[in-house]
C-alpha cells in the first residue's frame, strides 16, 4: 500500500510542485489550502488531488482536517508542513497583527500540524515530518523580521522534534529554500531582481518549485532514514551555512 502524505499550502507554488513530486513517486497525497478555493479546484482538477480548506493557524481545525483526511485517505506517513505567509515591513514599523499573523502561520502551524499526527506516527514506527523553512531563517532578512523570527523557529523545532522521533522511527527534517520562481517572486520588478537579488545568487538564476520538490521527495524516501535533524539548503549558493 502506497504512503500517505499530507503537504499544507499545497494547491500552489512549491507546495504544488511538492504535491506533484510525491504522486509521481508513488505516494497517495492529499493537500490542505487557507483560502483560495479556485486554485484549489483548478489543482485538483489537473492532478486528481484531493484538496482539504482549513487554517493551519487554529489548532482545532487542523485536529478536524487531519481525522477527515486520515478517514478519507489513510494514516498520514508523511507530514510536509509547507504553508506560509508573509506580511512584511520595516520593524520600527511592524504592527502587532503583522508580527502574529506571521507567527500564527509559520510558526504556530508546526504544533498545529505536527501534534496531530505525531502519536500514529509512534505507534506505527515510521514517519516523516518534513518543514519548508527558509533561507531567511538562517540569515535574516530586513524588512521581515516576523518571517525570519518564524523561519528560525521552525530550523529549532526541526532539531528537538528529531531528537523525540528518532528511536521511533521517526525523522524530522528542514528545507530552507531560497529565491524561487515561483508567482509572487517573479511579480517582482524585471530589474530589482536582475540588479539586486540574482547578483546574490552564485548560480546566477532563481530555483524552480520543482527542485524544492525533489529535495521533499528524497527526505521522504527510505533513502534517506539516517538524516534526521538536517537542515537542508537549497538557495543557489545564496548563504552557504
Amino acid at each position: 500500500m502506497a504512503r500517505v502524505a499530507l503537504v499544507t499550502g499545497g494547491t500552489r507554488g512549491i507546495g504544488a510542485a511538492i504535491a506533484k513530486t510525491l504522486k509521481a513517486a508513488g505516494y497517495t497525497v492529499a493537500v490542505n489550502y487557507g483560502g483560495n478555493d479556485e486554485a484549489a479546484q483548478k489543482f485538483t482538477a489537473e492532478t486528481g488531488i484531493k484538496a482539504y480548506k482549513w487554517d493551519v493557524g487554529d489548532y482545532d481545525a487542523c485536529a478536524a482536517g487531519i481525522a477527515k483526511v486520515q478517514a478519507e485517505v489513510g494514516p498520514i506517513d508523511v507530514l510536509v508542513n509547507n504553508a506560509g505567509i508573509t506580511r512584511d515591513g520595516m520593524f520600527h514599523k511592524m504592527t502587532k497583527d503583522q508580527w502574529s499573523a506571521v507567527i500564527r502561520t509559520n510558526l504556530d502551524s508546526l504544533f498545529n500540524m505536527t501534534r496531530p499526527v505525531w502519536e500514529g506516527m509512534r505507534d506505527r514506527s515510521f514517519g516523516r515530518i518534513i518543514v519548508i523553512s527558509s533561507v531567511n531563517g538562517q540569515k535574516g532578512q530586513m524588512g521581515q523580521v516576523n518571517y525570519s523570527a518564524a523561519k528560525a523557529g521552525d530550523i529549532g523545532f526541526v532539531k528537538a522534534l528529531a531528537q523525540e522521533g528518532a528511536a521511533k522511527g521517526i525523522t524530522v527534517n528542514a528545507i530552507c529554500p531560497g529565491y524561487i520562481g515561483t508567482e509572487m517572486v517573479q511579480a517582482i520588478d524585471e530589474n530589482v531582481l536582475k540588479t539586486r537579488i540574482l547578483p546574490q545568487i552564485p548560480v546566477g538564476r532563481l530555483g524552480t518549485p520543482e527542485e524544492i520538490g525533489r529535495c521533499v521527495a528524497f527526505l521522504a524516501s527510505d533513502d534517506a532514514g539516517f538524516i534526521t535533524g538536517s537542515t537542508l539548503s537549497a538557495n543557489g549558493g545564496q548563504n552557504m551555512a
